[in-house]
């Protein structure tokens, strides 16, 4: 949700398109480098400079962060009821490992389904951690990633 459209109705391409006289190349560009919390902030896309920025009152930055921790919750949501629950929640690359407050703002809502969060826990985190309440019945975690790391063994894995 960086710069990418979330969900949409597709009939929205088109009148969006006719409307502001956009090519597809154009309509490309705008979902998916455009869009997203990027668009929706004006701010950018980098989930630290939108936290300074709401902070500071922007609406549009604040809205943005709004929306994605909604977005989370209906994943989350989503996930939970096709699976018939959820034993373990996990936050992981640099949103999930870096802020704390979404964590917090996406978790807080599914307590109704055993999901709690301890504050002392989720707060100054810098490694792998637990950060569910202990009497959560959700496991709530974060999980570090090292993305470069794991494209390296790939490669080396594919060419041998």
């Amino acid at each position: 949700m960086g710069t990418r459209t979330g969900d949409i109705d597709p009939a929205i391409v088109p009148f969006i398109m006719q409307k502001e006289g956009l090519s597809p190349e154009e309509m490309d560009t705008l979902l998916n480098k455009k869009s997203g919390v990027l668009g929706i902030s004006g701010v950018g896309s980098d989930f630290r400079d939108l936290e300074k920025a709401s902070n500071e009152g922007n609406e549009r930055a604040k809205l943005a962060l709004e929306m994605f921790v909604y977005q989370g919750q209906k994943i989350i949501g989503s996930y939970a009821a096709a699976m018939g629950g959820v034993d373990v929640i996990v936050f992981t690359a640099g949103i999930g490992e870096n802020t704390w407050k979404i964590r917090e703002e996406m978790i807080a809502p599914l307590e109704f389904m055993g999901a709690k969060i301890d504050p002392a826990k989720n707060t100054g985190i810098r490694s792998e951690a637990v950060i569910s309440a202990d009497d959560s019945k959700v496991k709530v975690v974060v999980i570090p990633t090292n993305e470069e790391l794991a494209i390296a063994q790939e490669t080396q894995a594919l060419i041998g």
